[in-house]
């Protein structure tokens, strides 16, 4: 196996344990508050990743800190609203739902360029924008509070993206995205003495969960991901990430018996379709430049 095809096959399993966190999130809201499991969420990730990365971690500064505060706080809208909306939605719709992401960055990236967005990403938006009408809609055509909260959710984590590209340029990467947990949990802290009371896990169900959460959805996998992301394409990364809410979905149907209904089906199977048009639209324009790129080197 190649080293790209190991990148790959670590960024499966990484997409996989972040389609578990779906259902882990459903299973801590059973004895948890909001803001408390994003605070014990982001604390442990934090504590894990900085015991392997500490060495990196003691080579910091303003600037690093600055953005990592910027993105811990995103980070921590993302976690929050997640788990608000899945106190009144499905976690397979949840799943779903923030995938809109892939469909969003390529948005914005064009209002950010000044340009409209290309035929590809307008197809890819209608196509999802009837993804989520077959999803979320009810009998009296109004949308779920819970599926409102986690478009906002996926807003939020496209500005993530976004800014991310940005910052990774000037920071080392490893201490950033520890730091980034780090005040993650400490917004999810704050929250939680102002506004709920601060607990562990009571139950072995609660405690699955959050240690879920921490050690392998957020620890493991951002570690991972910053590993993997070294030695594959954005394009691939992008294509496995579409895998997401068909894993929310399975884990979901297996671990707290949600139901595969054609409403979830449908919708899911059209939103799935436009994140998948955006991708290869992304895959085309980057061999296209590649390509660009070797035929004037050529020619020089």
């Amino acid at each position: 196996m190649s080293l790209q095809n190991k990148a790959n096959l670590l960024m499966v399993i990484v997409t996989m344990f972040w389609g578990l966190s779906y259902t882990f999130m459903t299973m801590g809201l059973e004895t948890l508050d909001t803001y408390n499991i994003v605070a014990l969420r982001c604390s442990i990730a934090f504590v894990v990743a900085g015991l392997i990365f500490y060495k990196k971690m003691r080579n910091i500064n303003i600037q690093t800190l600055g953005f990592a505060g910027i993105q811990g706080f995103l980070l921590f809208t993302v976690f929050a609203l997640s788990l608000f909306g899945l106190q009144t939605t499905t976690a397979s719709n949840a799943g779903f739902i923030l995938s809109l992401t892939v469909v969003l960055v390529p948005i914005f990236s064009s209002f950010l360029d000044r340009k409209l967005p290309s035929r590809a990403v307008t197809i890819a938006i209608i196509i999802t924008m009837f993804g989520i009408s077959v999803l979320t809609l009810k009998d009296s055509l109004s949308f779920k509070q819970g599926d409102v909260l986690i478009a906002i959710a996926a807003v939020a984590y496209a500005v993530y993206l976004i800014l991310n590209s940005q910052f990774t340029k000037s920071v080392d990467s490893i201490s950033y995205g520890t730091y980034q947990l780090g005040f993650a949990g400490l917004f999810g802290l704050i929250l939680t003495f102002l506004y709920e009371s601060p607990t562990l896990p009571s139950t072995s169900t609660s405690w699955i969960a959050i240690l879920g959460l921490g050690v392998i959805c957020t620890a493991f996998c951002f570690i991972a991901q910053s590993v993997a992301q070294q030695y594959t394409s954005p394009t691939h990364t992008g294509l496995i990430f579409s895998l997401e809410p068909i894993f929310a979905a399975v884990f979901a149907m297996i671990f707290i018996g949600e139901v595969l209904t054609p409403q979830l089906f449908i919708g899911g199977a059209l939103i799935l379709c436009g994140t998948l048009i955006a991708q290869f639209e992304q895959m085309y324009l980057t061999r296209y430049m590649n390509k660009r790129s070797t035929t004037h080197k050529e020619t020089a």
